[in-house]
């Protein structure tokens, strides 16, 4: 399609006569393949957010309509649209208005109006490039008079050509179908049969070989696609472009050294732009809709509230504080301005790459033509690599963003140097699990020959091919190239429902689905591998039994010998209770050194309601709650296994939800999120109608209950960068 670059004028020059409705052998007629090419990039377009404008020109159409035409001469020609910027009416025009026409048209004489439409409506519009692009099938016949002063104009005007047919040239014909390598699809090129082209057609390749070698070269017949081919390039949606804009800014060490760089992204997680409104469902227009926001008392009459008589407030545990707008101005904390200051340097092994973090990479240049600030940079950079070292940085994007710490390290290439910078985390940013270890386990511990079946399939799993001869290393699943799936199938259904409002979504995309299938070189070296891991590690069903004490486990005669008594004892060795644990007479209440171990005995004790010690075993729970460290978290978690085992034990399944729902919601009010992570890793959720016959929760509920749900956009938005500021009440 057009080249890539900035600003282009494009005219699409599709052939709509009869001869294109024929269908291939075994395929679909040229017309249709035309249409799904055309279609393929208008939407590119329209979803990249291009700025390019596109025109659309028919040739062989029953009618007239273009400003060139005049008593025979460039009939059944039609100027459809002109040149504006790409839209939904655009798709929709060549989905269902663009008809197969019943008359011939001259190609030439086509070309004739495209090159009139961009000479005429690109006055006083500044395009970087013109293009067209000519959809045909060669069938009809032209006249060749005229044909260099077109080449000539063609050169003059700087007007690119390509020509899209429903054929590949083939070999001998100077090309073939270049496929597009990043894209792993499983397309196959329906081949034209060359027996099948008429005289009239190889006539029309003769000719479209003379024009496009006249304008490029050789390398113009590098632009002669099939419409094959040109679906499998398009089939995936056009990426966003953006452009890195500079941050300009003093890199500072200490108070006396300063260097003037520019820093500019390098890479960026991308987000759908959220374009979402809010509209009227018949008219679809958002002015039909008015949306108001009415404050009211929690009262019998729901008393309207004044805006001016509310104030924004934070909630501290159980109250909540008054904090007005000025209160949150006087508490931000104030920058001077910009800032990428050197606080210091380290080895680079001390900053390890678990904790890079933030959503951007930055590349950190000397100011252009300022020779002192590159020279001073480069001096910083070429010790900074030969010392191992990196420096650690404080960084704000301006004075009203918040203050980042991060990592800048040198990055040294042939063409260029710089710095790289990633933010890295503060201490409340650090997630810190306990995990019991597995090296002292022998129960864990795997065999030599199970060892060497798993090196063996991370080896024939590599997705980098190294070539020992050409000394080449080549890339089996380059993440840089490939689209991100979800925006393909966003825009795909986005562009379904524009053109089609009443017909339900279609399926995903076998090419969006392929898109992270493991290559199929991987797959194949890798099924060795796979059958020796699957016998070296057997896989057997688990059955979890209830543990279910009886009067013999706890009146259990420890004196009795025997092999039968030994057997029973290593067997239940997970019992809990017995005639000692039952005696203690210590135990009174729920303590805080072993709470789980003291519900346990006082349930059994009977001196107090099992409602009773619930009540103190989630007292201890939210005591350890609210110290908010990992310690009293795994605490709270041998509390809440304890108060679930004992309440199906004795029937109290509803209690238990209750508490575990109402646990949920003071979660999601102090933000311990990190400790309900702890909850769903350990899988402990309500108790349901399958374990215990009380309980009205099914085990599909049971299952949904631990997913946390997130608060709303405008409770937890995040200001991103580039002038807005994050709500630091928000952030505590």
């Amino acid at each position: 399609m057009a080249p890539p670059g900035n600003k282009a004028a494009v005219v699409l020059c599709m052939d709509v006569g009869f001869a294109m409705s024929n269908p291939s052998p075994g395929g679909e007629s040229p017309f249709e393949q035309a249409k799904k090419v055309m279609t393929m990039f208008v939407q590119r377009q329209v979803f990249a957010e291009s700025k390019d404008e596109i025109a659309l020109v028919l040739f062989g159409t029953d009618g007239t309509e273009n400003a060139l035409a005049q008593a025979d001469q460039y009939q059944n020609i039609t100027v459809h649209r002109h040149l504006m910027l790409p839209d939904f009416d655009l798709l929709e025009d060549i989905e269902s208005k663009i008809q197969p026409g019943s008359q011939h048209a001259d190609v030439l004489d086509a070309l004739v109006v495209c090159m009139d439409v961009i000479q005429q409506e690109t006055v006083g519009k500044k395009f970087d490039k013109r293009h067209i692009e000519v959809f045909t099938d060669l069938s009809s016949p032209f006249s060749k008079d005229q044909l260099d002063v077109i080449i000539h104009n063609l050169k003059q005007s700087g007007i690119s050509l390509q020509f899209f047919l429903p054929f590949t040239l083939g070999k001998e014909d100077g090309t073939g179908d270049r496929g597009d390598g990043n894209l792993r699809l499983d397309h196959h090129e329906p081949s034209f049969p060359q027996k099948g082209i008429t005289e009239q057609q190889k006539e029309g390749i003769e000719v479209v070989k003379r024009v496009m070698i006249s304008l490029e070269g050789e390398d113009g017949l590098d632009e002669i696609y099939s419409f094959s081919e040109s679906l499998r390039q398009l089939c995936v949606f056009k990426k966003i472009e953006r452009c890195s804009v500079p941050w300009p800014c003093q890199l500072t060490i200490g108070s006396h050294l300063s260097i003037k760089i520019v820093a500019y992204k390098s890479i960026i997680q991308e987000k759908i732009k959220k374009t979402w409104k809010v509209v009227d469902a018949i008219t679809l227009k958002k002015e039909d809709i008015q949306k108001e926001t009415v404050y009211c008392l929690n009262d019998d009459d729901e008393t309207e509230v004044p805006k001016e008589d509310t104030i924004q407030g934070f909630r501290y545990g159980s109250d909540i504080v008054p904090f007005s707008k000025v209160d949150e101005e006087q508490m931000k904390y104030k920058l001077e301005g910009k800032c990428f200051s050197v606080l210091g340097f380290c080895r680079s092994s001390q900053v390890q790459r678990k904790f890079f973090m933030g959503n951007q990479v930055l590349k950190v240049f000397a100011t252009k033509n300022d020779e002192a600030a590159a020279v001073a940079l480069s001096s910083l950079i070429h010790a900074l690599d030969e010392l191992n070292m990196v420096a650690i940085v404080r960084y704000a994007y301006d004075k009203r963003a918040n203050l980042q710490v991060g990592v800048a390290f040198p990055h040294i290439k042939d063409a260029y140097e710089c710095l790289v910078y990633m933010q890295l985390p503060f201490m409340e940013d650090l997630r810190q699990y306990m995990f019991s270890s597995l090296k002292n386990n022998k129960k864990y511990t795997p065999t030599e020959a199970q060892l060497n079946a798993v090196d063996a399939l991370i080896d024939s799993m590599s997705l980098v091919k190294k070539d020992e001869e050409e000394d080449t290393i080549e890339d089996l699943f380059p993440t840089t190239k490939i689209p991100n799936p979800q925006f393909q199938r966003f825009f795909q259904c986005l562009l379904h429902r524009a053109l089609y409002p009443q017909e339900p979504l279609p399926p995903i995309q076998q090419h969006i689905l392929n898109m992270l299938d493991p290559p199929t070189e991987v797959i194949a070296k890798s099924q060795i591998a796979l059958s020796e891991i699957k016998t070296l590690f057997p896989l057997t069903e688990a059955i979890k039994k209830k543990d279910q004490i009886t009067a013999q486990d706890i009146f259990q005669d420890n004196h009795e010998e025997g092999p039968d008594s030994k057997k029973r004892k290593t067997e239940e060795g997970g019992i809990h209770f017995s005639i000692t644990s039952m005696t203690e007479g210590s135990v009174t209440s729920v303590g805080s050194v072993n709470p789980a171990e003291n519900f346990r005995v006082l349930v059994r004790q009977k001196n107090a309601s099992f409602e009773e010690v619930s009540h103190q075993l989630i007292s201890r729970i939210e005591q350890f709650l609210d110290t908010n460290e990992t310690l009293y978290f795994m605490k709270s978690m041998d509390c809440i296994k304890a108060f679930r085992e004992e309440a199906i034990q004795f029937s109290e399944e509803q209690r238990f939800n209750s508490f575990l729902k109402a646990l949920q919601e003071k979660v999601k009010t102090k933000q311990l999120n990190h400790f309900w992570e702890i909850v769903v890793q350990d899988g402990i959720t309500l108790i349901s109608k399958d374990e215990a016959s009380g309980s009205s929760v099914t085990a599909e509920e049971a299952k949904k209950f631990l997913a946390l749900e997130e608060k709303p956009d405008e409770e937890a938005a995040i200001y991103e960068e580039g002038g807005d500021v994050d709500d630091l009440l928000d952030m505590i």
